[in-house]
């Protein structure tokens, strides 16, 4: 039943903005949020994901929606980042910090990092 709370209340909570933030959360939030999930995973009595894990999960998912979903607004800017020689995406030109660390870019990278090379 407090699993059931868990994951009902709290964790779409958090995790619904997960992709948002992404890979722009400040450590000291992330560390206040997987403080969070550990105390509840205490209260629940089981072992939850902390958030990087998470994080990578979701934005991968998204990203492989988007590539899936032609009349998704960002289907056409990804598919112009397929690599004409892997199965790879090309990382989007990125001139400040904050947009390289948006959606976009950290998506493509975590991606990227878990296909297997050619």
């Amino acid at each position: 039943m407090l699993h059931m709370f868990y994951q009902s209340v709290m964790a779409s909570t958090i995790f619904f903005a997960v992709v948002c933030w992404g890979a722009g959360i400040k450590a000291k939030d992330a560390n206040r949020l997987n403080k969070l999930i550990k105390k509840a995973g205490s209260v629940v009595g089981c072992r939850l994901d902390n958030l990087d894990e998470v994080v990578r999960d979701r934005m991968v998912l998204k990203l492989q929606t988007i590539m899936d979903s032609p009349s998704h607004p960002l289907h056409n800017t990804v598919d112009k980042l397929r690599s004409s020689f892997s199965s790879r995406l090309l990382q989007p030109r990125c001139s400040k910090e904050r947009d390289r660390k948006s959606l976009l870019p950290s998506a493509i990278r975590l991606y990227n990092s878990s296909k297997p090379s050619q």
